[in-house]
């Protein structure tokens, strides 16, 4: 006897998606917004290299670290509650981020802005999982919340720069206070609340560990990609994935854990958590380079640099659209091999970018790569909460988050390493003799000191420096996509694989039994 298939969602759940949407977007936005204000942050606040840094990294680095810490207490208290308390303290925060009168004060904002910024994440895509039981309209649900980020991500830096351009670097801080409120007087009138019914207090050994783990990862890893291989970050990344082994150990003891290992028993689950990672490291270390490429290798200014990468976000926008009907006709294997047979591609046309030709090859394949990517990213998500229990949809979202800030962090660590050992190679090999050994020493460190040094030696010597390296940056560049392609390639055989018996337009198996009722319904309906 078939399921009887699951309720629809009505006017009230499609009204809460919009408002979720929308502080996701600010989300964005604001990861984007703030390097157009850092000149004027430097000129008034005049913070050290090194809190500039911290500044402009905590934000992340923190929301990296409270994720699976939120998404667990969400499933506890409920996840209503945890978005609004999250919304309340991200408008404090950005206040006093606005009126920070230090780097220091600034610095501490700025985390205060990422702790409840990780209330936000898993919150918003956990009420998905709650709010649209229909898998179909789950689907179109999480292509908006998908697109939100990427339509944050564009427009932040037009507004920041006019926020900047017309008003003090404080403005662009003050930019997602408006929204949280909104968020605050409509959320309870939209939002149903929904947790779990039989979940302890949050186990305090088992938060601990969970910070001991994703920080020194995440910092480690952000260290090498800044500076390369050296001893400090790599204890620091041991020393991480060690407390993650107790950590993993500790939940297995626990009859309500933070992170519910039974999980990974899913295959859909296990298979789209592993795409995501693989995927978001391949893109974001390969990316990098694309922009430095634009920058420094063809000298466009970051606007146009920027403008550049615009065909790719619209196409990934418009293909992610398609995704919902897509599905309800193929299976997520099909899907997943399309899509990643298309990101290959567009990879492997970024491996014939060349110093004469580049920007056809590197727009042309970010193209490809996009409209690659965007389904797979839409189907990933819709498998990893739709393949949780509704009681467990929190940490499982958080677990999502996570896996997309690890996957960008490593992603970075390990292209840009490998990149910058090609580039360097290359430099050191073909420079030109009569540049002094200073001056090529300092060129090694980027492409960009290289273009820099070159303008300060005279005649012949510096035209060949600012060519060779052009060349060692765009081989290097070559290498990363195609490594790239290689882990897009292998991560596809692996999901299709575990994937290979999900049907087409999976009916949802949800135990409404497990979730608690605070306010709203059990289940999407109309009000």
């Amino acid at each position: 006897m078939s399921a009887d298939p699951a309720p629809k969602a009505g006017r009230r759940e499609w009204a809460g998606l919009g408002v979720l949407s929308l502080s996701c977007l600010l989300l964005a936005l604001d990861l984007n917004v703030l390097h157009l204000a850092l000149p004027s942050i430097s000129a008034d606040l005049r913070p050290s290299s090194s809190q500039l840094l911290w500044i402009v990294d905590i934000y992340g680095f923190l929301i990296a670290g409270f994720l699976l810490i939120m998404g667990g207490l969400g499933d506890r208290i409920g996840r209503r509650k945890l978005l609004l308390g999250g919304a309340a303290a991200f408008s404090a925060a950005s206040v006093l981020a606005a009126y920070s009168q230090s780097a220091e004060m600034l610095i501490a904002a700025r985390a205060l802005l990422g702790i409840a910024g990780a209330t936000l994440m898993p919150s918003t895509l956990s009420l998905l999982r709650n709010m649209f039981l229909d898998e179909g309209q789950r689907t179109v649900a999480i292509t908006v919340w998908l697109n939100s980020f990427l339509v944050g991500g564009l427009i932040g830096p037009v507004i920041g720069g006019i926020l900047v351009e017309n008003f003090w670097w404080g403005s662009v801080f003050l930019l997602g206070v408006p929204v949280m409120v909104l968020l605050l007087i409509l959320g309870p009138v939209v939002l149903p609340e929904f947790r779990s019914d039989d979940s302890e207090p949050l186990d305090l050994l088992s938060v601990l560990l969970a910070l001991g783990a994703v920080l020194p990862v995440i910092y480690g890893l952000k260290e090498i990609a800044k500076d390369g291989l050296s001893v400090a970050p790599m204890v620091l990344f041991v020393l991480g994935l060690a407390i993650g082994v107790l950590f993993v150990r500790r939940q297995r003891g626990l009859t309500s854990p933070l992170l519910d290992l039974s999980l990974f028993s899913n295959r859909g689950f296990t298979a789209s958590l592993t795409m995501l990672t693989l995927v978001t490291a391949a893109t974001s270390g390969t990316l990098l380079f694309c922009f430095q490429f634009l920058q420094s290798v063809k000298a466009l200014s970051p606007f146009d640099a920027g403008l550049m990468m615009l065909p790719a976000t619209a196409v990934s926008i418009g293909a992610s659209l398609v995704v919902p009907t897509v599905l309800r006709k193929y299976k997520p294997t099909h899907v997943a091999a399309v899509g990643m047979g298309c990101a290959v591609t567009g990879f492997l046309a970024l491996t014939l970018v060349g110093t004469s030709i580049g920007l056809v090859f590197l727009v042309g394949g970010s193209v490809v790569m996009y409209a690659g990517l965007a389904p797979v990213q839409v189907l990933g998500t819709n498998l990893i909460v739709g393949n949780a229990p509704p009681e467990r949809a929190g940490a499982a979202s958080a677990m999502q988050e996570t896996s997309a800030e690890f996957g960008m962090s490593l992603g970075v660590a390990l292209l840009g390493s490998i990149g910058t050992a090609v580039y360097r190679g290359m430099l050191e090999s073909d420079a030109p003799g009569a540049v002094p050994a200073g001056s090529l020493e300092t060129a090694q460190e980027s492409i960009g000191a290289a273009i820099s040094e070159a303008r300060e030696i005279s005649g012949a010597a510096g035209t060949q420096l600012r060519e060779t390296a052009r060349d060692a940056f765009t081989n290097a560049l070559q290498v990363t996509s195609a490594i790239s392609a290689g882990i897009v390639a292998i991560s596809a055989v692996v999901v299709i694989a575990l994937l290979r018996h999900q049907p087409a337009e999976e009916q949802d198996k949800t135990d409404e039994a497990h979730i608690q009722p605070d306010q709203g319904p059990t289940q999407a309906s109309t009000p």
